[in-house]
Order: structure tokens, then C-alpha cells, then sequence
């Protein structure tokens, strides 16, 4: 038969309520935490990455269309000289 002790009822429930403030306050102290970074970032006039990532792309795309006008110059006097 179980028997319910009230002392270990309330000791569940207030090992609950600290379990769920230690969590509240985690993830408080990591938004706050965020925020500070992101101001600091600002500060130092950082890139994100999202940013760098993006320009990295551009960066890529127009490496690859100077190598093709290089291609396509190197190659032009070529026809033209054949073509005489």
C-alpha cells in the first residue's frame, strides 16, 4: 500500500520550482549574454557572418567571371590572328 508522505510532496514540488527558476534563469543569462556580445560586436565594427558569408560569395562569383573575360580576352587574338 503507498502511503503519502506530505513532506516529501512539497519537497518534489519545490525541487520542481528550483529546477524550473535554474532553467528561467539560464536562459536569461544567456540572452543577456547574447546582447552584450552583439553590442561589443558593434562597437568593433565586426562583420556578421551571415554578412561575410554572403560577400564571400559575391567575392567567389566574381573571381570566376574575371577568370572567364580573361579567358575570353587570351583567346580573342587568337581568332583574330587565324582568321588573317
Amino acid at each position: 500500500m503507498h502511503s503519502q508522505n506530505p513532506f516529501l510532496d512539497e519537497f518534489a514540488k519545490l525541487t520542481q520550482t528550483a529546477m524550473g527558476l535554474a532553467q528561467t534563469a539560464g536562459e536569461e543569462a544567456k540572452t543577456a549574454f547574447r546582447a552584450q556580445a552583439d553590442r561589443i560586436a558593434a562597437e568593433l565594427d565586426l562583420v556578421r557572418r551571415d554578412d561575410f558569408e554572403a560577400l564571400k560569395a559575391d567575392l567567389a562569383a566574381l573571381r570566376a567571371e574575371v577568370a572567364g573575360l580573361k579567358a575570353k580576352k587570351a583567346a580573342a587574338p587568337k581568332a583574330g590572328k587565324t582568321a588573317e
